[in-house]
């Protein structure tokens, strides 16, 4: 038996430390070389670390959230290299039957179109069964199962339309008297009585930890460091809303679907051309601005683990359809966890959208280290005041904000105004695609 001491290694682009989030072993479990023993967060990407020997877990580096520096321990194994790997604690299972060769996936044009199972319709017109009410002290006799009372209650409760078998009646044998008829009576008239709130207590505390914890790290950073500014503009998108409609009817059979997003990211990508400065990174530590050329859109994107930023690189050289495509793209990877950290780095700007919940204004929190980020409100019909008459128009406000420090207010408001007159006349600006 010897000790193999596994120490955290460098994940790529000069990572000095990464978090704990997640463990796939425990101590005392068996596990093969290259088996997954933990996911280790950077301030990048997650990186799936797997096991440098054979051997049994004896010790862990730390607990979910820890923050474990390159070359630490991060896990201590048991080996014995006398044993073969097969020797495991684990009895050989019996050789399994060659697995028949597995369906061919469909293309993912068949994945959307496959045949959805028939489903039973729903009865709308049917009567539904009546309920029979079952209670202790239903005044029924035992024998014919008729409720007992008089006549003179009989005719009270049809006239009001009351079902004698929900009174309990006081009388022998359940008999309803006046009295159970008139409390009863009283208490429909009183209707039912008003629920009391009750006290809420308890509390459940959650660990700050994994994309949580880089989340606030930089929403604290961004808006601690940054003299944030914001600067809200309404836009006219009737037009845009019939070219967006068609898109949609010209492109159906493609699968490609078009949301305000790559309509706007396109606008924001010809306006940039001439406003370099809003397409810039801070650079803190040199302390010098680098104005790009290249739009690369960063798309903020809500997911399980919280807020990401997947990059669409070079959207100044995409057509509509493309854009369309790249966003829809990037937005899945990064929901289902799956995009690459090409994906998830180098944008220059964020746009950023809660779509239907997109409320009137937002003040939207730059993704540093850029300098600019452009936030989209929902889009409604409204009264508008058009060539001296009230005529109901699509509306819909843009929220940006901007690094005082390297973006001047007027060239905000200059940058924003090019942006709305992009989209208030598609017709000229999508020309060509």
């Amino acid at each position: 038996m010897s000790e193999h001491i596994f120490t955290l290694p460098d994940l790529g682009e000069g990572t000095v430390e990464a978090e704990v989030s997640a463990w796939h072993v425990k101590v005392g479990d068996f596990v093969k070389e290259d088996d997954p023993i933990a996911d280790m967060l950077t301030d990048k990407a997650a990186v799936e670390v797997p096991a440098p020997v054979t051997g049994t877990i004896t010790r862990l580096g730390g607990e979910l959230g820890d923050i474990i520096a390159v070359g630490a321990p991060l896990v201590v194994f048991e080996t014995d290299t006398n044993v073969a790997v097969s020797a495991s604690p684990v009895a050989a299972a019996p050789a399994a039957k060659p697995a028949a060769a597995p369906p061919t996936p469909p293309t993912p044009l068949e994945a959307t179109t496959a045949t959805v199972p028939e489903l039973p319709a729903v009865n709308i017109g049917g009567s539904l069964p009546s309920a029979t009410p079952v209670a202790a002290g239903i005044p029924k006799s035992v024998t014919t199962g008729r409720v007992l009372t008089s006549p003179v209650i009989r005719r009270l409760a049809s006239e009001h339309h009351i079902d004698l078998a929900l009174i309990e009646g006081s009388g022998p044998r359940g008999r309803i008297q006046r009295a159970d008829f008139e409390d009863h009576l009283a208490k429909l008239k009183r209707g039912p009585a008003p629920v009391r709130p009750s006290k809420r207590v308890g509390a459940k505390e959650i660990k700050v930890i994994g994309m949580r914890r880089i989340i606030a790290q930089r929403m604290s950073s961004s808006k601690r460091e940054i003299p944030h500014f914001s600067y809200v503009e309404e836009i006219d998108v009737t037009d845009l809303e019939h070219f967006r409609q068609a898109l949609n009817q010209q492109y159906a059979q493609y699968n490609v679907k078009f949301s305000y997003l790559p309509l706007l990211v396109q606008c924001v990508a010809k306006a940039l051309s001439s406003f370099p400065q809003c397409n810039a990174l801070y650079d803190k530590e040199r302390n010098v601005i680098v104005q790009h050329e290249s739009v690369h859109a960063g798309i903020a994107t809500q997911t399980p683990d919280g807020l990401k930023v997947p990059v669409v690189h070079h959207a100044e050289a995409m057509s509509l359809p493309q854009l369309a495509q790249a966003i829809g793209a990037v937005t899945l990877a990064a929901r289902d966890g799956s995009a690459s950290k090409s994906q998830l780095t180098g944008s220059t700007i964020t746009v950023t959208s809660l779509g239907k919940l997109g409320g009137i204004a937002s003040t939207p929190v730059i993704n540093q280290p850029e300098v600019s980020i452009i936030g989209v409100n929902r889009a409604v019909d409204r009264p508008m005041v058009v060539d001296g008459g009230i005529h109901i128009r699509r509306m819909m406000n843009i929220s940006a904000s901007f690094d005082h420090r390297f973006v001047d207010g007027y060239d905000a408001a200059e940058f924003i105004q090019a942006i709305k007159e992009l989209l208030e006349n598609p017709g000229n600006t999508f020309a060509g695609g």
